[in-house]
């Protein structure tokens, strides 16, 4: 897997990692929808300096200009409710492509700390030969992930796999790693080194979903 940690770098995206982390700015979450979808569109932008283009020729009131244009055929697929902010901003910048969504929860069987992912919802279009963007805001176990992807194989075979997260945990990247194949982009904006017992990142943020369109009950 090829991993691409752009907390690394100094920019004005990590002023928006700070923003949702800080639980003194978390309250406003329209701000928070809002940065995380910023945060989708620096992470896409990213992302696209890697897909294939071709040359074209465009007519201006002036004249003809030769442009690069998007050639790679797009999915991208958000697993709800906490991904759709970080799709939309995906979706900014990558309008003409296709979109699938998900339904992925944790089930406590026994209401302890022991879950099991569980996917129910699915809408996708077919996959084959195409560029797949799997968008999942907080990479935490990777469980989700791996169960999003087992429901995605009967879709058909992308071109290559992209994952978008905007924080995940250092055992999370490493579990991911496990079954996706090698030469999969996973595009982080930061990753963290630990997991709480009940498999949430510290310090992470707590729960996106929750922060951003209320607490579920």
């Amino acid at each position: 897997m090829i991993i691409h940690k752009l907390e690394s770098e100094n920019s004005l995206l990590n002023q928006f990692i700070a923003e949702i982390r800080d639980r003194d700015v978390q309250g406003d979450s329209m701000r928070f929808r809002r940065n995380v979808e910023r945060i989708g569109e620096i992470l896409g932008y990213e992302l696209s300096k890697t897909l294939s283009y071709y040359q074209s020729e465009v007519v201006t009131p002036l004249g003809n200009a030769s442009v690069a244009k998007l050639e790679d055929h797009l999915v991208l697929c958000s697993v709800l409710r906490a991904g759709l902010p970080l799709h939309q901003g995906l979706l900014n910048y990558f309008d003409q492509a296709e979109n699938a969504f998900i339904s992925a929860y944790r089930h406590h069987p026994d209401g302890g700390e022991e879950f099991e992912v569980i996917v129910k919802y699915f809408a996708a279009p077919d996959l084959k030969d195409k560029i797949l963007i799997l968008t999942d805001p907080m990479l935490a176990t990777g469980k989700t992930l791996e169960n999003v992807y087992k429901a995605l194989q009967r879709h058909g075979t992308p071109k290559q796999i992209h994952i978008v997260s905007v924080i995940g945990s250092s055992p999370g990247v490493s579990y991911i790693k496990n079954f996706f194949p090698e030469n999969t982009h996973l595009w982080i904006a930061a990753i963290d080194r630990e997991l709480s017992r009940e498999g949430y990142i510290v310090p992470g943020l707590g729960d996106a979903g929750d922060l951003a369109f209320g607490v579920k009950l």
